[in-house]
């Protein structure tokens, strides 16, 4: 299905024009990866792009959030709420914005999958820009596009660290 035939959320008129679907294989166990890209609370370390994450609720395993960007080039910082819901039986998360600022929606569904090479990790994010935003969904969808794949690869890398330094401590208890 392509951009253009994806059905909008209700309360929408047009197609949704905004979509974006990167993934990222990670060479560290599972578990691993699903609990440092859940931890809200450290994006802010995982991410380069967050400066801040709050906590605002959890209920009936829904978390509901703040994440507020480091300044732009106008020294702007973009915030806004969202929510997400992770389903550890089956390796997915659903999440969107309930506050969400210059789009009209934002929707996101992370899957993760167990891969010989290791996990591939995919997100799946459908939008549509409000007319008065900055930028238009084409814009964004370029921009989000670029950045997801920067945003992946340190994610990675950062997993992938973590996991290797856990290894040897690993190893050491089995001795």
């Amino acid at each position: 299905m392509s951009a253009a035939e994806t059905t909008a959320p209700a309360g929408t008129t047009s197609p949704t024009p905004g979509h974006v679907d990167n993934s990222v294989v990670i060479d560290a166990p599972m578990s691993l990866v699903w609990d440092m890209t859940n931890d809200v609370e450290n994006w802010p370390d995982l991410f380069t792009e967050y400066a801040a994450a709050e906590i605002l609720s959890r209920e009936d395993g829904k978390i509901t959030f703040r994440l507020s960007m480091h300044p732009d080039e106008n020294g702007k910082v973009w915030s806004w709420v969202s929510e997400r819901t992770p389903d550890p039986a089956t390796r997915t998360v659903v999440a969107r914005r309930t506050e969400p600022g210059p789009f009209e929606f934002m929707d996101i569904r992370w899957t993760y999958e167990q891969r010989p090479e290791g996990v591939l990790m995919r997100w799946v994010q459908d939008f549509r820009m409000r007319p008065q935003a900055p930028v238009d969904t084409p814009t964004m969808t370029d921009r989000m596009n670029a950045n997801t794949l920067v945003q992946m690869d340190v994610i990675r890398g950062k997993v992938e660290a973590a996991a290797r330094a856990a290894a040897p401590a690993e190893q050491g208890s089995n001795a």
